[in-house]
């Protein structure tokens, strides 16, 4: 239980005091005995995921909470709003401990039996579901149908649609599809206070209104939290190869160039480091992972093309035709999902998000190279759009990998970009700045913030 066996909470007219079996009692009451788990009574691998997303001087939340409807959902946090209770919402948990830590959190809330499809608009190529929808049980059914969700994810087994949107967690994808800001169509959230919001549509043409998709999306449940979420599909494709390049990295560069101003129309792009190549057993040097999906004739011809070039470049390629294993040992080894599902989570693996521009890929690879040379480390770059991934995994001293992570940080500026701190011990992570953000938007995004959550109840103190 938590160091203290009462709550102070603060309204407008005077202090309420709880206990945590009081608090415990009004919960059962409103969503029932089944839905309400105590904190000490979860999974031992959520229990440290919890923790490790909390600040290190965080009393322990109370329970964690199950809603099985949005009027539950609803109900729940407009009961928390009354006493002031502070949230913290998820959907499996998978990217909870993303980014900075919370400050204080008396409850969570997880979205995970919202997980009903209620609409499946095949004509139009658009789904709507609960936000507790499993990723990979959502794409089984839009398979059914022959369509897909163009976004690919990590820890994609056990994501949930609501946690995919709240920390905007796009993938490979990205390179033909965008972001998940483009394609989501529609939403339906429940704010601070238990009111629900709608907006946007169901359709493509009907979507109007305030863009409130974009505005939650990548929020890390600080705005409100989604019960519906409406996406645009489609068709899947005929076939799929990927061809694979490999060799010295100003080569791989060129490559990169020229297949960017072709007519080639890969759906995945990505560069790989030397270290990423070598621990997937698939050859030496820099790697150029380049997907295509059409129809079977088309991606033929385009993986001949590429084959083509790398010859011409002096550099290797490898055509893999089990894309989809491919992509799964590729996810293994930068996010090492394996290890969250420990009783016990191992801290030595920092996990970046990195921004930074496509010309600049290369010469990223190049100077992580130099600053990781004697520790385990993997980089991944999205060609398109210029977000990638770097995962360090070191025991050295904090002080040393928290100056690498500087380093890097520091080129990603210099070139316009960014480094985000998403996985990493508590401690990094209260020693160091996490979002390294530094443009001038941050008055107006505690402005937004203040307008959604008065109270400062949901995710407090996340995005600091």
């Amino acid at each position: 239980m938590r160091p203290y066996s009462t709550l102070w909470y603060c309204t407008d007219i005077n202090f309420v005091r709880l206990t945590d079996n009081q608090l415990i009692t009004l919960f059962t009451n409103l969503i029932g005995d089944e839905n309400v788990v105590l904190f000490d009574r979860l999974k031992p691998s959520l229990h440290q995921r919890i923790v490790h997303s909390l600040a290190d001087d965080s009393l322990q939340p109370v329970c964690m909470l199950y809603p099985s409807t949005i009027a539950e959902l609803s109900s729940a946090i407009a009961l928390a709003s009354k006493h002031r209770l502070r949230i913290l919402p998820c959907g499996n948990a998978t990217k909870l401990d993303w980014g900075g830590l919370v400050s204080r959190a008396d409850l969570i809330i997880s979205t995970s039996r919202l997980n009903k499809v209620i609409e499946h608009c095949i004509g139009d190529l658009t789904v709507t579901v609960e936000s507790g929808v499993n990723y990979q049980d959502l794409q089984a059914v839009l398979a059914k149908e022959g369509q897909f969700l163009a976004i690919d994810p990590p820890y994609s087994n056990r994501a949930t649609i609501g946690g995919i949107l709240a920390t905007g967690s796009a993938g490979s994808w990205r390179h033909r599809y965008h972001s998940v800001r483009d394609m989501c169509l529609g939403i339906e959230f429940v704010r601070s206070d238990g009111e629900v919001v709608k907006a946007g549509g169901r359709v493509v043409k009907n979507v109007a209104g305030y863009d409130l998709m974009k505005l939650l999306t990548g929020s890390y449940g600080t705005l409100g939290i989604a019960s519906t979420i409406t996406f645009r599909l489609y068709p899947l494709p005929e076939y799929t190869q990927i061809a694979l390049i490999t060799g010295d990295a100003v080569a791989i560069a060129q490559a990169a160039r020229q297949i960017s101003t072709s007519v080639l129309t890969p759906t995945a792009c990505d560069l790989l480091s030397a270290s990423a190549i070598a621990e997937l057993g698939l050859g030496d040097g820099a790697g150029l992972a380049i997907q295509f999906s059409s129809l079977k004739a088309s991606v033929l011809e385009q993986c001949d093309r590429v084959m083509i070039l790398a010859k011409e470049l002096n550099l290797q390629v490898q055509i893999i035709d089990a894309v989809a294993d491919f992509w799964q040992l590729l996810e293994m080894l930068m996010w090492e999902g394996q290890l969250r599902d420990l009783d016990q989570i191992v801290n030595n693996n920092v996990v970046c998000k990195l921004g930074i521009l496509p010309s600049a890929a290369v010469l990223t690879l190049q100077e992580c190279e130099q600053i990781f040379k004697d520790i385990s480390y993997a980089l991944q770059i999205h060609m398109g759009s210029g977000l990638g991934v770097l995962r360090v995994n070191s025991s050295q001293d904090l002080g040393a990998i928290a100056q690498q992570i500087a380093n890097v940080r520091s080129i990603m500026e210099s070139h316009d970009g960014f480094l985000t701190i998403l996985e990493a011990s508590n401690q990094l992570k209260t020693e160091n700045d996490v979002w390294g953000y530094t443009g001038n938007a941050s008055d107006l995004m505690h402005r937004i913030q203040q307008k959604f959550d008065p109270k400062g109840l949901l995710s407090p103190n996340r995005l600091l």
